[in-house]
């Protein structure tokens, strides 16, 4: 069991008289039921006889007997006799306690205790004070004792009343108090920590006779509990992949709890996207990216933020670039003051700041290898100077952030080169066509995954026909971005044969398939959405096909809008399943918006939300594509998109019946003369008499082709646009090949002709065949 000090007061008959809180305790007999008592009537069995201490079993209120070591005092009255006795208890197991202490020795004890220990009356005037205490207040027992505590501490300017509202939580209520407290000691500037207990002190009715304090000081355990703190702290720093950010949550961590003033210098080439200068370590200019203090007061520093810093070679921070390591400094060290002297002539507003510092850390930067900058960190009066082991805390906090600085830095070099691939990949200028007025935006991300795969294209065709697609390849990095500049190679290469949306889609989806299979064999993470659109602006068809991407939307002519409903294929990669094309016919002035998934998704609503908003903002009224294109991602786009976020809008136009001629051809060679004679009379028509030897020949090649080698129906269609096209179309599926003819073959030069009187040519599988075509210049005029 435990035991605690007891006394008792016996009168000269033996009887109980006074009973303290921890006899009670002990015996579990309350003052009123012992005192008045004999005090034999509490013992197990007899005291020990003619002794005034020893051993007694007392009888406990519940029956059981306990053990106690007595001490039995006696009080004399004014002639000398005693008049009773005052009996006190220890615990009788306790090693080296052969016999109770003498009285002496208990107040040598308390006197020379470590902690500070006091005793007031209810009205709060010192009854007792130990050796601490006297130190802790500057003034002797004699200048304490009979004097009230808040009378004393009237000069303090720590937390009094804190602390005399604990006391009085002790005097009037009676309740004991445990608290913790940091700030100087009455006799000093120095900051401390205290445990203080307060406890009240009753006599044998219950009444409060005193209030007891005991303070023990835990400034050290206290420092322990800070460095901690900080040290967890530390790991919120870098909470964003930015450089300047990562430095100022450094200062934040530094200030004010472990230093009156801090500031991160970096190097310049930190804060751009270059690798690291092969100059010796802390060679380079240093540029201010942080700094606070811990009042409002503190003089403004000498460099602004964003300002160029320069440091003598002799001052902390020059010398902790240049060796790498902590310095400790402060004033008595001649580096120190030459430098404080400097800086007070540069900043004489600043002055009392310096006059103030008692102690200095400059710490480097360094992560992997490579000196980044330098933090300082300074503390001025009434704290402390930093000692050895705050130099391996602020080293430590120091290199925590120093390595997010690096992770910021090379995340920032990653994004720009990903970022500088994928512009270059995007087309700049979008050709000019007849078939769509183009507008388009490209947002990168500016998450911690970086740069998507998003892209687009707008693809001239055949026939004045153009290619619209939108792609997004999953993942992102420069690896998202090197697979997204292959495959806008490949849409353009296929785009290129005119291939119907469906079939190109499953080509690009095998071509992804085999890019997913990696050097090991392995098959790596990858995939990629794609949306391919063709416009034919002669007979004003969009036929698109899709790959796991979401469907376009159209806004037509009479304001109203809608999603292009159409069977979304899987993603690029996913293999082994057919793409389905749609068809559908629109007016001239429809305006079809592509855009990538980043546009409309975000974790705070749904899908189907955000595409309604997107057919919103089309209808808002805009004075061009470009306008309507800046409002589409004003009113859709996520505050903070997590993906990058490709636009594209295309309207819609048709070519006139005036632009366009078509002849059916009868599947006879004597039919030629007659349908060339046709062709020259609309060259007549448009003007471009200065085109009719060319268009002639060509005719001629390509409709003696088909008769010859295709299947009827056979068609003739010429189209004047920005240049003259003419298409022959059969029923055929077979397409000419290019060949050169040998001296003797009486025929093969036809095609071989053709390319060389025309700016290109190709042919391209129709739904009934095939269609070769040739484009030529229209005369400058």
């Amino acid at each position: 069991m435990e035991y605690s000090s007891a006394a008792m007061i016996v009168d000269a008959r033996g009887t109980v008289t006074g009973w303290s809180d921890g006899a009670r305790r002990i015996t579990g007999y309350a003052a009123g039921e012992v005192v008045g008592r004999p005090a034999r009537s509490l013992l197990a069995r007899d005291a020990p006889p003619d002794t005034l201490s020893g051993t007694a079993v007392i009888r406990h209120r519940d029956g059981h007997s306990v053990p106690l070591r007595l001490r039995i005092c006696p009080l004399l009255d004014a002639d000398g006799e005693p008049d009773g006795y005052a009996v006190t208890t220890g615990d009788p197991g306790a090693p080296g306690t052969s016999g109770a202490p003498e009285p002496g020795l208990i107040d040598d004890a308390v006197r020379q205790a470590s902690l500070s220990m006091s005793v007031l009356d209810p009205d709060l005037r010192f009854v007792h004070v130990n050796d601490t205490t006297c130190r802790m207040m500057g003034r002797s027992a004699e200048e304490l004792i009979g004097h009230s505590l808040p009378d004393t501490l009237a000069s303090f300017e720590g937390d009094q009343e804190t602390f005399l509202h604990h006391l009085r939580v002790a005097a009037d209520r009676g309740r004991p108090v445990q608290y913790e407290s940091f700030g100087p000691a009455p006799a000093g500037v120095r900051l401390h920590a205290w445990t203080v207990e307060i406890w009240p002190v009753h006599d044998a009715s219950g009444t409060l006779t005193a209030v007891a304090m005991a303070a023990l000081e835990s400034t050290e355990q206290h420092r322990a509990r800070e460095r901690l703190a900080l040290m967890n702290a530390a790991g919120e720093v870098g909470s964003t992949l930015d450089v300047v950010r990562t430095a100022e949550e450094l200062v934040g961590l530094l200030v004010p709890r472990f230093a009156g003033f801090a500031s991160v210098d970096l190097l310049d080439w930190v804060l751009g996207t270059d690798e690291p200068h092969a100059a010796p370590c802390g060679d380079g200019e240093l540029r201010r990216v942080a700094h606070a203090a811990a009042t409002e007061d503190f003089p403004t520093p000498a460099v602004h933020l964003g300002g160029n810093e320069v440091y003598p070679p002799y001052a902390p921070p020059a010398r902790a670039l240049r060796e790498g390591r902590v310095v400790l400094s402060g004033p008595g060290d001649p580096d120190f003051d030459r430098w404080m002297r400097e800086r007070a002539e540069l900043a004489p507003h600043n002055r009392p700041f310096r006059e103030a510092v008692c102690s200095a850390l400059a710490v480097p930067l360094r992560a992997r290898g490579t000196t980044l900058g330098v933090a300082l960190a300074a503390r001025t009066a009434p704290r402390e100077p930093y000692a050895a082991e705050d130099a391996v805390l602020a080293e430590e906090l120091v290199g925590r952030a120093a390595v997010s600085v690096d992770n910021a830095r090379r995340f920032a070099r990653e994004r720009s080169t990903a970022l500088a691939i994928q512009r270059s990949l995007l087309p700049k200028e979008l050709p000019g066509q007849a078939a769509v007025e183009v507008a388009h935006r490209y947002l990168p991300s500016a998450s911690a995954a970086g740069i998507g795969g998003d892209w687009f294209d707008v693809i001239p065709l055949s026939g004045t026909r153009v290619g619209l697609v939108v792609g997004d390849v999953v993942g992102h990095g420069i690896r998202s971005t090197a697979t997204m500049g292959r495959l806008c190679t490949a849409v353009r290469t296929l785009a290129d044969v005119d291939l119907p949306p469906d079939e190109l889609l499953t080509h690009l989806d095998d071509l992804v398939t085999h890019l997913a299979a990696g050097d090991d064999g392995e098959v790596a993470e990858l995939g990629a959405t794609c949306l391919y659109a063709v416009y034919d602006p002669v007979s004003r068809r969009l036929t698109l096909a899709a790959a796991g991407h979401p469907a376009p939307a159209l806004l037509l002519p009479d304001g109203t809008t809608r999603l292009v409903r159409m069977n979304t294929g899987p993603l690029l990669g996913v293999g082994g399943l057919p793409f389905e094309a749609t068809e559908v016919e629109l007016p001239e002035g429809t305006v079809v918006a592509l855009y990538t998934d980043g546009l409309v998704e975000d974790r705070d609503r749904d899908v189907d939300h955000a595409t309604a908003e997107l057919c919103l903002a089309l209808t808002a009224p805009a004075n061009s594509l470009d306008a309507l294109c800046d409002t589409v991602l004003k009113a859709v786009m996520p505050e903070e998109p997590s993906d990058d976020v490709a636009l594209l809008l295309a309207r819609t136009r048709a070519l006139g019946t005036d632009q366009i001629r078509t002849w059916d051809v009868l599947p006879d060679p004597a039919h030629v003369a007659a349908t060339r004679r046709s062709v020259s009379e609309q060259l007549t028509r448009w003007g471009l008499d200065e085109t009719a030897f060319v268009t002639e020949l060509v005719v001629s090649e390509l409709v003696t082709n088909a008769i010859r080698y295709g299947e009827p129906p056979i068609q003739l269609r010429l189209i004047r646009d920005s240049t003259l096209i003419c298409e022959v179309s059969d029923s055929s599926s077979t397409s000419p090949h290019l060949r050169r003819a040998h001296a003797y073959d009486e025929g093969g030069r036809g095609l071989l002709l053709v390319a060389q009187l025309t700016q290109r040519w190709g042919s391209r599988q129709t739904g009934s065949g095939k269609a070769i075509w040739a484009e030529q210049p229209l005369p400058a005029e």
